[in-house]
């Protein structure tokens, strides 16, 4: 343990020991160090020759401490993203995949890829194409079984000598609400 640890949990033994004050104080000071938001209870003190009922300001006591910590914390603060452009790629990896070729005959042409996925017998590679954002993905190259069965290809530096099922003709539709998403009201 630290040493900070130590000196807290002697501080709240002796606390716990001692006179109810310095077991507010204690309370005070720990929930400062946690970083919650606590609200001073005003103590008044009974007339002379009264006791308190310390068992039920124990009990008190405990419940107000269960209640705070059954208080979610707040949500941190939001940030803005940055809006995402096409940015102009240019690699020296270029060349001409053909149905059936290997995933190490497209790294030895293309290079790495940026992202790998894999699901079951197929593997998809997607490369970087510079117009991740107008285009809506980036270059697809898809595998069956370790053999490229499709590719995807948008930059001018990947050539797919097969038939794509996404021809560069063929257009994205666009999303008639922007680019943000809108939830009808329940």
């Amino acid at each position: 343990m630290r040493r900070s640890t130590l000196a807290i949990c002697a501080l709240l033994t002796v606390a716990t020991f001692g006179c109810d004050s310095a077991k507010q104080k204690l309370k005070l000071a720990w929930d400062k160090v946690r970083g919650r938001s606590t609200t001073t209870a005003t103590t008044t003190t009974p007339p002379a020759g009264q006791t308190t009922d310390t068992a039920a300001a124990r009990r008190a006591a405990a419940q107000q401490a269960a209640q705070q910590r059954a208080a979610p914390p707040p949500p941190p603060p939001r940030t803005q993203s940055a809006p995402v452009r096409d940015v102009a790629y240019v690699s020296q990896d270029t060349g001409t995949i053909a149905p059936g070729m290997s995933e190490r005959e497209v790294y030895s042409l293309w290079g790495a890829p940026a992202e790998v996925r894999r699901a079951g017998e197929y593997t998809y590679l997607f490369y970087p194409n510079g117009c991740e954002r107008t285009c809506g993905t980036a270059d697809v190259v898809t595998l069956q079984d370790g053999a490229i069965i499709d590719a995807i290809v948008r930059w001018d530096g990947h050539r797919y000598s097969g038939e794509s099922s996404s021809p560069p003709g063929k257009m994205p539709i666009p999303n008639r609400g922007g680019d943000t998403l809108r939830v009808p009201p329940p």
